[in-house]
């Protein structure tokens, strides 16, 4: 890790402002339906740090999602309307499928889900009538309870003979229009992440109670981004793998405002689609 620390000081960076959670006395929460006049959407208490954030694109060949927890690929897709539901699923899913099978060596892969964020600048996300917006606070999308959790909720009478072998939950994002300035996704190093800098968060749903990671500021977080991302263009992220053999695990994310993005850019569209992976090896490597 340190030679790789001396050689991340060689990249170019920016400086930009990402959120943090704060040190709470009680457990996060976030509704994500509207509430009553008065009922706060959260009792999350953050707090915004200025962090150097590095380029990733010229080490980009040798980023390894079982390393950093991410990676940039070159993605070209068939897709043409982005929004376009049917067509998604009929040409932008098993591309998708093909890409995460040939980057990380899974012998299955099952599309559960995707989402569409485009800014708005005065929109709130999760607000009726708002698309969903980029995400403003650094968070992991899964914790050691609710990635096994997705797999029950998807993969039904399968799911306990898959939880026994290895299974992970990685997210291919790329913009739908580039080059993307607006709202770029920044990323930090698995391995510059330590356990007590994670805090579970509950997402309250309707019908059920969900659970993410937020993420509390160390100075030892090394983050990167990819600027000016074009549609060609996908990252991969690693939210949960079960392997407990130090490879990495989760890896926290955030969008943030790049200070060196054009004035006259585009507002962000962005696609990301999460994919279950499942592998042959036995689900807890020690």
């Amino acid at each position: 890790m340190d030679m790789q620390i001396e050689a991340f000081a060689q990249l170019p960076t920016v400086e930009g402002p990402v959120v943090y959670l704060a040190h709470m006395a009680e457990k996060p929460h976030s509704f994500t339906f509207p509430q009553p006049p008065g009922v706060p959407m959260t009792n999350i208490v953050t707090e915004t740090v200025a962090v150097a954030i590095h380029d990733m694109r010229p080490i980009a060949a040798d980023l390894s999602l079982d390393r950093e927890g991410f990676a940039l690929i070159d993605c070209p897709t068939a897709q043409h309307d982005f929004y376009n539901e049917d067509e998604l699923r009929r040409v932008c899913y098993p591309e998708t499928e093909r890409a995460l099978l040939a980057a990380t060596g899974a012998s299955r892969a099952v599309i559960f889900d995707h989402t569409h964020r485009r800014r708005m600048w005065e929109g709130e996300d999760r607000m009726p009538g708002v698309p969903r917006q980029p995400v403003a606070r650094i968070h992991g999308d899964y914790t050691e309870t609710s990635g096994p959790q997705r797999v029950r909720d998807i993969m039904g009478d399968e799911a306990e003979a898959l939880l026994r072998k290895r299974f992970a939950i990685v997210n291919l994002w790329r913009p739908i229009v580039g080059p993307l300035f607006d709202a770029p996704l920044a990323l930090i190093h698995a391995g510059t992440v330590a356990d007590a800098d994670w805090v579970t968060h509950d997402l309250i749903y309707r019908d059920r109670v969900g659970e993410i990671f937020a993420l509390t500021y160390n100075p030892d977080h090394r983050w990167f981004y990819a600027p000016a991302m074009q549609t060609h263009e996908a990252l991969l992220l690693k939210c949960f793998d079960s392997a407990r053999d130090g490879r990495a695990r989760f890896m926290p994310h955030t969008s943030f405002e790049d200070p060196t993005a054009p004035a006259d850019m585009r507002p962000r569209e962005s696609i990301e689609l999460r994919v279950l992976l499942f592998f042959e090896e036995p689900a807890e490597t020690v």
